[in-house]
Parts: C-alpha cells; sequence; structure tokens
C-alpha cells in the first residue's frame, strides 16, 4: 500500500456517485480488485471492502469486515472512520446498542475532524433506542460551535435536555 494505490482508491470512491443503485456489485468489484494488491486480511482492505458494502446498502455484509479491520489493528483516520461507519451499520442491522457502546468509547478518545459525525451516528443509535432527547442533546451540542451567534444558548439548551429532562 502507497501513495499511488491510496490515490487509485480516492479516485474509486470519487466516481462512487456515477454508479446507479442497481450498479453496488460493478463498484465493490472495482474496490474488490484494490484490495487485492494488499496482503490477504490487511486491515486497510478490510475497512475498503466494508466501506463499499456498507455504501451499497449491505450493512450486514459490511459489519463482520469492519469488526474484523478493527481487530487487526486498523490505526488512524480509518479507524476512526471504521467506528463511525461499524455503529451507523450496527444500527442499519438493529444492534443500536452495540453502536451506542462503540461510540460512546469514541467520545472519549482523541479528537479530531471527525467529532461532529460521531455525536451524529450516536444520535441516531440514541434515537433508534427511544433516547431521543439524549440524541437531539448531542447533535445541538455538536452544532453550537458552528452558529454565528447563540453558541452560548444552544450549548446550554443542549446540556439542559439531558440534566433535567426539559428544555
Amino acid at each position: 500500500m502507497d501513495e499511488a494505490w491510496e490515490q487509485r482508491v480516492a479516485e474509486a470512491w470519487g466516481k462512487f456517485d456515477s454508479y446507479g443503485e442497481e450498479e453496488g456489485a460493478v463498484f465493490r468489484g472495482v474496490i474488490d480488485d484494490l484490495v487485492s494488491e494488499l496482503p490477504p486480511a490487511h486491515p486497510v482492505g478490510l475497512f475498503e471492502r466494508a466501506s463499499a458494502f456498507d455504501s451499497t446498502g449491505h450493512s450486514d455484509r459490511a459489519v463482520p469486515l469492519y469488526q474484523e479491520a478493527l481487530e487487526r489493528g486498523l490505526d488512524g483516520y480509518r479507524r476512526r472512520r471504521t467506528a463511525v461507519q461499524l455503529a451507523s451499520s450496527l444500527r442499519n442491522v438493529g444492534r443500536a446498542e452495540e453502536g451506542v457502546a462503540l461510540l460512546r468509547r469514541e467520545l472519549d478518545a482523541g479528537s479530531d475532524e471527525l467529532d461532529d459525525a460521531v455525536r451524529a451516528c450516536l444520535a441516531l443509535c440514541l434515537a433508534d433506542l427511544g433516547r431521543e432527547r439524549e440524541g437531539l442533546a448531542l447533535v445541538l451540542g455538536a452544532l453550537a460551535p458552528h452558529l454565528p451567534r447563540y453558541q452560548r444558548s444552544m450549548a446550554h439548551y443542549a446540556r439542559a435536555l439531558v440534566a433535567d429532562g426539559q428544555s
């Protein structure tokens, strides 16, 4: 795996939207061809294959690949992406509680540009579990710093949603 390989993967994903819904298998084939250049069971290859399944509507097939990628030591930015995408896939297959547990750990991990994605996906998992107020609090808390005004008020309202159950 080198910079040229990474570039070809990025180009393949850059063309993803040009595939129709019925062409998911074709796109997965493109990713499989690229992954075949890596050693068998390489964590990056597992991640890319999982992402291709996930993006083409097969969360059920993505989950075990994401999990194996993490078990095999996927690290860096792709590890954090895997946590978000795995939690989303777990939610899609009716295992939202596992997604919540995974993303709660991510909230305690290092911070990066995926923080808001972690919170958004966590909010969806919580909503699936009937914990909408908690999910809304997360989303408002993530949104508040991006607002041109009312950051302090929105952050306060987000905390209040879960502190006392009132807004």
